[in-house]
């Protein structure tokens, strides 16, 4: 059987791949639905297999490049899930302090992909922190499945603490200037958002794909935003038009991308979702703003 291309699939697998991934079918319902599109040579392990993460294969930064400091400490969120496990990762050869990153998961812990984003954006001369709001129950336990199921244990605003008591840890360490931002996908993109309204000294905030505050909460931001959306998301971007009106009523400093035929989940590449150039071109802009904004 030849190997599958993601342009050969209907949008309707990637929208089906994106209710499973965001909790609103088990995994039962999904296999149910997907079966349908196993049709003209095409199995359905094949097509599940093809959907999947691979983590495996898609490191772009091994756990022991050379290149970094990065290890697992563990910090205290004492409004949150009290002891947070996180990937504290730096340049090896650093001279001076750096400015800071929070790097928050998606709706599935702390998995190999968002680890491997903590150690990019140390090797683009940052301190970054990837926690784990899964700490509380044990961590990440090694497949999204399992890691979904018991992030939806957990309350969403206690893990705003988590990732607040980060920012709070980051911006105290000794190899960081004070100087932190955010960036996070997804769940992480709401994170983002709610810590540019619960944080006052955030130095910049960057979203992807991630639900928007209240017209309320937007009020409230003091960061600097860059926000990433996918042209294809129509879920999350139901609310980019009350969110932009709100950041110009209350003039805020922000700027969006609205990215062109790619899906919810485009920057992540161990799934077919992921578009090379959009994710290519959407961190360079978040490094670019980063570079800005914190130094």
């Amino acid at each position: 059987m030849k190997p599958i291309k993601k342009e050969d699939l209907s949008q309707d697998v990637f929208d089906l791949y994106d209710d499973y991934a965001h909790n609103r079918m088990d995994r039962r319902k999904f296999v149910d639905r997907l079966s349908k599109y196993a049709v003209g040579g095409l199995t359905l392990p094949a097509l599940m297999s093809f959907l999947m993460p691979d983590y495996q294969q898609k490191i772009q930064v091994k756990k022991d490049d050379p290149r970094l400091v990065s290890d697992f400490v563990t910090y205290n969120a004492p409004n949150g899930g009290g002891d947070i496990k996180g990937l504290l990762s730096r340049p090896k050869n650093a001279t001076g302090k750096l400015p800071g990153i929070v790097v928050v998961h998606e709706n599935r812990g702390l998995n190999p992909h968002i680890e491997d984003v903590g150690r990019r954006a140390a090797l683009a001369d940052f301190i970054s922190l990837a926690p784990d709001a899964l700490t509380p129950l044990g961590g990440y336990p090694g497949n999204d499945d399992d890691g979904r199921t018991l992030q939806r244990q957990r309350d969403r605003n206690e893990m705003l603490e988590d990732f607040i008591a980060a920012f709070e840890y980051l911006k105290n360490h000794e190899n960081c200037d004070g100087n932190v931002g955010v960036v996070g996908f997804c769940f992480g993109g709401w994170i983002s958002n709610m810590m540019a309204v619960n944080i006052p000294d955030l130095k910049a905030a960057v979203p992807f794909y991630g639900t928007q505050p209240s017209a309320e909460e937007t009020a409230k931001i003091k960061a600097p935003l860059l926000l990433h959306y996918a042209e294809l998301d129509k879920r999350v971007n139901a609310g980019w038009p009350n969110y932009e009106a709100a950041l110009k009523t209350n003039d805020k400093e922000y700027e969006a991308f609205i990215y062109n035929g790619v899906n919810h989940g485009f920057h992540n590449d161990t799934t077919p979702r992921y578009d090379e150039a959009a994710a290519k071109l959407a961190w360079k802009r978040t490094i670019d703003f980063f570079n800005k904004k914190l130094r």
